[in-house]
């Protein structure tokens, strides 16, 4: 399984961006999906999930701000982020998991946004 993050860049803050992640193969597979950070100096955190069942779930950090939403006939997730700040600056990985009796653990290569004036 691939995991292919797109969508980042350089913005202004208060502005927005929607990072896309596409699999190789069907997410039907996948029970949840997620987005994670790393900022510099800082270790990674968890952004937001969506299970295959819909429900959502963000940090604290960026409630109201940003949006999880998957599509499962394209096999993409997205992270429409809005209301952008500087310290939202990081390197975001798309993340996939298949629970069962183990849980397996996919991740994307990341993508890089930087928000700054």
């Amino acid at each position: 399984v691939q995991l292919v993050e797109s969508g980042g860049g350089l913005v202004q803050p208060g502005g927005s961006l929607r990072l896309s992640c596409t699999a190789s193969g069907s997410i039907f597979r996948f029970n949840v999906m997620g987005w994670y950070r790393r900022a510099p100096g800082k270790e990674r955190e968890l952004v937001a999930y969506i299970s295959s069942a819909g429900i959502t779930n963000y940090a604290a950090s960026v409630q109201g701000r940003f949006g999880i939403s998957r599509d499962n006939p394209k096999n993409t997730m997205y992270l429409q982020m809005n209301s952008l700040k500087p310290e939202d600056t990081a390197v975001y990985y798309c993340n996939a998991k298949v629970v069962g009796s183990s849980t397996v653990s996919y991740w994307g290569q990341g993508t890089q946004v930087t928000v700054s004036s």
